[in-house]
């Protein structure tokens, strides 16, 4: 499954996210997006996991409060 995360802190780092995540099941990878130019988070990523324990984390983890901000986390659509 893959999940789309938005909302998420800039400050957060790739691994904090995935260890956010590992509570849930295996990660199987994890990618915070980040800005060509400059270098910084955009604030949204990807994380993918198994189907089942994914649902447990998008139910758990969607509007968790985390660094001071509401994490928004639903299943990714396909791109278009």
């Amino acid at each position: 499954m893959n999940i789309y995360v938005s909302n998420i802190p800039f400050r957060m780092k790739q691994e904090e996210l995935s260890d956010l995540f590992a509570e849930f099941g295996d990660v199987q990878s994890c990618k915070i997006i980040m800005d060509k130019i400059t270098r910084r988070s955009r604030g949204f990523g990807f994380v993918e996991m198994a189907d089942d324990s994914g649902q447990s984390a998008i139910n758990a983890l969607n509007g968790r409060e985390v660094m001071g901000l509401a994490l928004r986390v639903n299943e990714a659509r396909p791109k278009e």
